[in-house]
């Protein structure tokens, strides 16, 4: 005789439950062209894979995956991401949408206060959206390979940023404000035009690595033999 939901092993009873859908959907590089609607049904997601598969767009019914901890939306030709992504808020570990087309993104983004790593490198904004500064999670901003010429004051909302990597942009200097980034570990401002500094560099707590290779326009301050001398390593 057989039992398709219980099994007799001596006087116990076995529960044969069906295996829980696998939360890791993982669609790199698949040459999709567009997201299959299965994606959207798959509601206990946790981790969205998508990268690399010439995407120009996102459906809104992204909004679906509620538990979503990270996204992959990188390497593809999006030129806008869906108002829908911040309703993601329970988005906790990683936001990929490097190298695509983006110059913008939806001011619904400030929502994801969990976020702790958000990469927007290699694309083409010109000014830093206003939605990342409201990202209060955020440990660590990865904005290189963009056309950045500032950066804004409200920076320094994100009071729990570790790692700022803005190299090959258009920066000549930082906003003061960086100054009051507590847990700031490592700048790297790499490839850009950067003309000053501003000092309140010296005074951040927790500075170990400063990175300005390939920076050509820079007259050093004084202060940066302060920040060497405490230990942090300044790369020139």
């Amino acid at each position: 005789m057989q039992f398709p939901v219980w099994q007799m092993e001596g006087s116990a009873k076995i529960a044969r439950m069906p295996s829980a859908p696998d939360p890791n959907i993982n669609l790199w590089k698949k040459k999709l062209g567009s997201v299959p609607d299965f994606v959207w049904e798959r509601k206990n997601a946790e981790t969205l894979v998508l990268a690399d598969n010439q995407l120009v767009e996102v459906s809104e019914k992204i909004a679906q995956l509620k538990k979503l901890r990270m996204l992959d939306l990188g390497h593809n030709q999006m030129k806008r991401v869906p108002e829908a992504l911040g309703e993601l808020e329970s988005l906790s570990d990683f936001l990929y949408l490097h190298d695509n087309q983006l110059n913008a993104l939806p001011a619904s983004l400030g929502r994801l206060t969990r976020l702790r790593y958000l990469n927007i490198g290699e694309n083409a904004f010109e000014t830093l959206p206003e939605c990342v500064c409201s990202m209060a999670g955020l440990m660590e901003l990865r904005i290189s390979g963009n056309r950045l010429s500032e950066l804004p004051d409200a920076l320094r909302r994100l009071t729990q940023l570790r790692e700022l990597h803005a190299r090959n942009n258009r920066l000549r200097s930082l906003p003061r404000a960086i100054g009051r980034l507590p847990e700031l570990r490592h700048i790297d401002l790499r490839g850009n035009p950067v003309t000053n500094l501003p000092e309140e560099l010296a005074n951040l707590p927790r500075l170990e690595k400063l990175d300005l290779r390939w920076v050509e326009t820079l007259e050093w301050p004084s202060w940066i033999a302060k920040l060497e001398a405490r230990g942090c390593v300044v790369y020139r």
